[in-house]
C-alpha cells in the first residue's frame, strides 16, 4: 500500500517536473508576443490622470483573465479533436502580427504619424472622460485578446504530441505566468513618473541623490514606452516571421544561408506589407 502510494507520488513528481521544463521551453517562445504584449498595454494604459492609471490597469488585468478563460478551453478542444486548426490558426495569427508589425514600419518609412488619441485626463466633462476610459479599457481587452490567443496556441503548439494532461497544465501556467509578468512589470512602468515625482518631493532642496532619481524617472518614461514600442514592432516581425518559416515547407527550406533572425524579420516584413497592401485595396473598393 505504501509504495503504490509513493509511486503515485514520484509520477506526480515526475509529471510536474516534465510541465516545468516544457513549460520553459514554451515561455521562451511566446517571448516575442509578451514583449509585444508589455509594449502595447504599457502604451494604453498611460496618459490617465494618477489616481485612475491603476484602478484602469485592474479593469485590463480582469479583461485579460476572462480572456483567457475563454480562449483556453476552445484551444483544448482544437487540440484534441482537430489537430490541424492549431497550425492554422497558428498561421492566421502570424499574418495578423505580420500586419501590425509592417503597419508600424511602413507608417515610420512614410513619416506617417497617426493622430494622437485624446486621453481621458483632457479637459472635458466627467462624463466624456469616463466614456473615453471605458473605451481604451475595451480597446486594450480586445488587443489583447488577439496576442492571447498567439500565445496559447504558440504555447500549445510546443507541447502538442504530449498527453492532454500534459498540455493543460503547460498552457494554463505559460497563460497565467504572461498575465502577472507582463501586467506587473505594466504596473510598474506607468507609476514610473509617479515614483520619481515622490523622490522628488521626498527631500528640500534639489540636488539630492533622491532628486536626481526622480528626476530620471519621470523623464525616462516617455523613452521608455517609445523604447517598447520599437521592440514590440520588431518581435512581432520576427515572431510572425518564425511561424510561417516553421510551419509552411517551402519557407522553411527557402534561403537556408541567412541566419534565422534575419529569415524570420524578413519574411514577416514581407508577408506583413503584403496584408497592409491588400487592406488599403479592400478599403478603398468598399469605402
Amino acid at each position: 500500500m505504501a509504495s503504490g502510494f509513493f509511486a503515485v507520488l514520484d509520477d506526480i513528481a515526475m509529471l510536474m517536473d516534465d510541465v516545468a521544463s516544457m513549460s520553459k521551453i514554451a515561455t521562451k517562445k511566446t517571448a516575442g508576443i509578451l514583449g509585444d504584449d508589455l509594449a502595447v498595454n504599457a502604451e494604453k494604459a498611460t496618459g490617465f490622470i494618477a489616481s485612475r492609471e491603476l484602478p484602469v490597469l485592474w479593469a485590463i488585468i480582469k479583461g485579460s483573465f476572462l480572456n483567457k478563460l475563454i480562449i483556453l478551453p476552445i484551444a483544448f478542444l482544437l487540440s484534441a479533436f482537430l489537430p490541424i486548426a492549431i497550425t492554422i490558426i497558428l498561421i492566421l495569427g502570424g499574418v495578423y502580427l505580420a500586419y501590425e508589425g509592417a503597419e508600424k514600419v511602413i507608417e515610420f518609412a512614410l513619416g506617417h504619424n497617426k493622430k494622437p488619441a485624446t486621453s481621458p485626463n483632457a479637459s472635458g466633462s466627467a462624463m466624456e472622460a469616463a466614456a473615453l476610459e471605458k473605451t481604451k479599457i475595451k480597446q486594450a481587452i480586445l488587443t489583447d485578446f488577439i496576442l492571447s490567443i498567439e500565445i496559447v496556441i504558440i504555447a500549445l503548439s510546443t507541447v502538442v504530441e504530449e498527453p492532454i494532461s500534459t498540455q493543460i497544465l503547460v498552457v494554463s501556467t505559460v497563460a497565467v505566468l504572461a498575465t502577472i509578468g507582463v501586467y506587473g512589470i505594466v504596473a510598474l512602468i506607468v507609476r514610473m513618473d509617479d515614483y520619481g515625482r515622490k523622490l522628488i518631493k521626498w527631500k528640500k532642496g534639489n540636488d539630492g541623490l533622491s532628486d536626481k532619481i526622480g528626476r530620471f524617472l519621470v523623464r525616462a518614461l516617455p523613452w521608455v514606452i517609445k523604447i517598447l514600442s520599437v521592440v514590440g514592432t520588431l518581435a512581432l516581425l520576427l515572431v510572425s516571421g518564425g511561424i510561417f518559416n516553421h510551419n509552411i515547407e517551402f519557407l522553411h527550406n527557402l534561403l537556408p544561408v541567412l541566419p534565422a533572425f534575419v529569415k524570420d524579420f524578413l519574411v514577416g516584413l514581407l508577408v506583413g506589407s503584403v496584408a497592409v497592401l491588400l487592406m488599403w485595396v479592400f478599403k478603398k473598393v468598399f469605402k
